[in-house]
Order: C-alpha cells, then sequence, then structure tokens
C-alpha cells in the first residue's frame, strides 16, 4: 500500500496546472492500493471549506472513498514527536510519516523534499 500526501490530493483534484496530470498518471499506473489518513483528508478540505466552494468539497469526499481510510491511533503521535525532534519536521509532516511507518506502508508519496529526506527511502517525490 502506498500513502499518499494531500499535496498530491489537492493537485489531482483542483487540476494543477503542472502537477495534476502527472498524480494521474502516477496513479493511473501503480498497480497497489492507496491509504490516506484523517489528516490527509483534513489538509484536503481546508481550500475547498475557505472559499465556500461546495462542489470541490464534494469532489473531495468523493475521491476519499477510493483509497483506504488509515487511522491516526496514539502511537502514530508518539512518533511523530520523535520524527520532528530528529529532523525537524513540521507536525502535520511528522503525521504522515509515523502514519505510514505504523500502517506499514510500502511508500509514502510526496511532493516535499523533507519528508524524502526524513524517510530513510519510505517517502518518494512521486513527480520526478
Amino acid at each position: 500500500m502506498i500513502y499518499l500526501d494531500a499535496c498530491l490530493l489537492i493537485y489531482l483534484i483542483e487540476a494543477h496546472p503542472r502537477w495534476g496530470k502527472a498524480v494521474a498518471a502516477a496513479i493511473e499506473e501503480a498497480d497497489t492500493r492507496f491509504g490516506i489518513s484523517p489528516l490527509v483528508k483534513c489538509e484536503c478540505l481546508v481550500g475547498a471549506i475557505k472559499r465556500g466552494d461546495p462542489v470541490l468539497q464534494r469532489a473531495y469526499t468523493e475521491l476519499f472513498d477510493h483509497f483506504v481510510s488509515l487511522t491516526m491511533p496514539e502511537p502514530v503521535y508518539l512518533q511523530a514527536a520523535e520524527l520532528r525532534a530528529r529532523f525537524g519536521l513540521k507536525t502535520p509532516d511528522a503525521l504522515h510519516l509515523a502514519c505510514a511507518q505504523h500502517h506499514r506502508c510500502d511508500a509514502l508519496w510526496t511532493n516535499d523534499g523533507r519528508l524524502t529526506e526524513a524517510s530513510h527511502g519510505l517517502a518518494k517525490n512521486a513527480l520526478r
């Protein structure tokens, strides 16, 4: 299973001019399941809610149904604290990485170089 960072779903749904099609192609080409956390859902919905865009909000919630929903129990938060302390990650980034590790994902796809450096090979920039 591959954990998807929120930035990739945002690029996909909001048809980012540079990355939207690349994300769609990468997901389509991969022969695996994808997982997302409640944090991914939270981060994705903020922009649509801020803009008062119920159509975009619905597009996100419909997309979420295509992925495995990964829980974030207390050990994820404790691991995130370790990652923050060791690598200087921001809390959301540390939580994404800790969640992917907790669920033994094969990879964490992102476009964030800081996650790539801190993950010891788990996080991969899916857009290169």
